[in-house]
């Protein structure tokens, strides 16, 4: 199994960016697709974004509220994926988390991905 953990969040004024990071380590995480959601407060958790297992070759992808200000990109060196927050707004407030799931293809869905970091929290004040 493979262990998360982000690092990265924090509180940034409207319009701000920040680079969320998500760290693994234990099996190879070159064999893992790896995605971001989010969760605000009394909401659900979201999907994000996604990175296919080598990253390249337009292996990304977004949920539509995201295109254009969200970049993932991952270093399977370093076995890290990162999330670079452009262009944020308030209601981006939430929880972000990392998830991966060992297979070829991304989903949307929470419980397709069975290994969690515990989160970092980002804030944007308007």
């Amino acid at each position: 199994q493979v262990q998360l953990v982000e690092s990265g969040g924090g509180l940034v004024q409207a319009g701000g960016s920040l680079r969320l990071s998500c760290a693994a380590s234990g099996r190879t995480f070159a064999n893992y697709v790896v995605a971001w959601f989010r969760q605000a407060p009394g909401k659900e958790r979201e999907f994000v974004a996604s990175i296919s297992r080598s990253g390249g070759g337009g292996g990304t992808y977004y949920t539509d509220s995201v295109k254009g200000r969200f970049t993932i990109s991952r270093d399977n060196a370093e076995n890290t994926v990162y999330l670079q927050l452009n262009n944020l707004k308030p209601e981006e407030t939430a929880v972000y988390y990392c998830a991966a799931r060992e297979a070829f293809y991304y989903t949307l869905y929470v419980t397709d991905y069975p290994y969690w970091g515990p989160g970092t929290q980002v804030t944007v004040s308007s």
